[in-house]
């Protein structure tokens, strides 16, 4: 299965996120690809064009509440540190499937 990963690029860490990225990624058995921050499309938009299952992300910190909760609405979203899950919003008003 394929992930998306996100680290927001101005982070004084960034090395040290990406690395958590990656680890997680193998931790649960995902390949990974990266979002790219140059990009014209915003990190919902390119989850949703790359069709994937699962962001990862080193931290919620990385994304904004708005964003966080646009992203469950097309993906899981699994975060690093700390070690959180986030499940995919259902089509049916909010449920968790």
């Amino acid at each position: 299965m394929e992930a998306l990963g996100w680290v927001d690029p101005s982070s004084p860490i960034l090395e040290w996120d990406l690395a958590q990225v990656r680890r997680l990624a193998r931790r649960l058995g995902y390949t990974l690809c990266w979002a790219d921050p140059g990009s014209a499309l915003g990190l919902v938009e390119q989850v949703e064009a790359a069709g994937v299952e699962v962001v990862m992300l080193s931290s919620s910190a990385h994304v904004d509440i708005v964003t966080l909760d646009r992203l469950m609405s097309l993906a899981d979203v699994e975060c690093a540190a700390p070690r959180a899950s986030f499940a995919r919003w259902s089509a049916l008003g909010g449920v968790h499937r």
